[in-house]
């Protein structure tokens, strides 16, 4: 049985047994107008008044987006948001890309996420995250930490947040309060919002909001300057527009929260010997550090001590910008790597992904089919694949003629899960 998976920007086909369970988002109908459902949620919003009534043409306004590792249409959202508003002269209106910890994204870059006329007509902020004076403080979290989010965000006076709502590894769900927190916050507030006790938390994952304790202080810190007006979507596997969320930000995201979960959110009956995931391709499988969501979403349904296969292209590499590699070189083992991160006086950025790396391989051997070279692949303590047809050959002498497969062409874009 042929199965195509998103892999890059072009898919990646491979050949598995016909008894291969296929888990893949439900089928949904697209809309016949995205952009008049998209109109249509801006004029009746949840919670909240119509976008166009709250916004005044004297009003600075500034428009969060997610950055290029994230699908967001906002190619189409923020000119349909700026529609809405044309009582407000351009010059007024700012875009702040949520990098969180990110790298700048370029002027090529900027032109594939929000299109040419939006680039040279509206003023883009890369927001940096270790730059005190790019940044305003806000108080002190109940979770041990000062609040410092972006000095614009906090200086204007209309905010809107766009984004997009999936399930996410260590946050429940990805959208809503997150395009804040961590999207344009400082880096203090970022290191405790991914600390280890955090993230190793057993509510901090897929598809859980209540008691998460990620969830909790990212809506506490927006509450210290909450958005004005949200604009959230649900994509399907092509990161089409199926649904659209707007208006109050919880009340808006915790509807969008429920229809992504309904849809792709899918109960399996049972684990797996073998998982074959993705990073659901280009922009999400960027790099090494990305593809931990779609190893994450494996471990969901993979036996422990099973095997994960991630077809993730990282054309960007570990990535070598931030502390990733480094931190995968302090130790010898994912285990060793796992006691280091836990330790109390242990504390650097990069470390959540690390954790969650080390957690997934603790778990399960995972393999990974990339560009990235084979050196890389040693720092992460992976195996590498240079053919998963063949790789699933060699297991079947692990796990025998009745080895159980699944394959999550989309990676985390549909997360599985057994009710254990």
């Amino acid at each position: 049985m042929d199965v195509m998976l998103a892999y890059g920007k072009n898919g990646l086909s491979i050949n598995v047994p016909e008894q291969t369970r296929i888990v893949e988002p439900n089928f949904l109908e697209l809309p016949e107008n995205d952009h008049e459902l998209v109109l249509q949620a801006l004029r009746n919003p949840i919670g909240t008044r119509p976008l166009k009534e709250m916004v005044k043409s004297t009003d600075k306004v500034v428009i969060v987006i997610s950055d290029i590792t994230r699908p967001t249409p906002n190619h189409k959202l923020v000119p349909w948001i700026l529609e809405e508003l044309p009582h407000v002269p351009l010059e007024n209106v700012s875009i702040i890309n949520g990098l969180g910890t990110h790298r700048d994204q370029t002027r090529e870059e900027l032109v594939e996420m929000l299109g040419e006329t939006i680039v040279d007509s509206v003023r883009i902020i890369n927001h940096h995250c270790h730059e005190k004076a790019e940044l305003t403080h806000l108080g002190t979290s109940s979770f041990g930490c000062d609040v410092y989010l972006n000095k614009e965000y906090v200086e204007a006076d209309f905010r809107i947040v766009t984004g997009f709502i999936e399930p996410h590894f260590f946050a429940g769900f990805s959208g809503g309060p997150k395009g804040i927190m961590p999207g344009i916050a400082g880096i203090e507030t970022i290191l405790t919002f991914h600390n280890a006790r955090m993230i190793g938390d057993p509510m901090a994952t897929w598809g859980i909001l209540d008691k998460n304790p990620l969830q909790e202080m990212t809506r506490e810190v927006n509450n210290f300057c909450k958005p004005d007006f949200l604009l959230n979507v649900a994509l399907n596997g092509n990161k089409e527009i199926t649904n659209v969320f707007a208006g109050e930000l919880a009340e808006a995201h915790a509807v969008g929260c429920a229809y992504v979960k309904e849809h792709a959110m899918i109960k399996c009956a049972e684990r797996y010997d073998v998982v074959i995931t993705t990073n659901a391709g280009y922009p999400l499988d960027q790099n090494l550090y990305q593809a931990v969501k779609g190893m994450d979403a494996a471990r969901m349904i993979v036996k422990q001590g099973g095997t994960i296969i991630c077809a993730a292209e990282c054309s960007e590499g570990m990535p070598e910008h931030g502390n990733f590699v480094k931190i995968l070189q302090m130790r010898e083992s994912p285990k060793e790597l796992l006691e280091m991160i836990n330790d109390p006086s242990f504390r650097m950025f990069d470390q959540w992904e690390a954790q969650r790396l080390a957690m997934i391989q603790e778990w399960a051997e995972v393999y990974v089919y990339s560009t990235l070279p084979e050196e890389s692949i040693k720092i992460a303590m992976l195996t590498q694949t240079k053919d998963i047809e063949q790789t699933l050959k060699e297991l079947s002498g692990k796990y025998g003629e009745k080895m159980s497969i699944a394959v999550l062409p989309f990676g985390p874009l549909t997360i599985p899960y057994v009710q254990e």
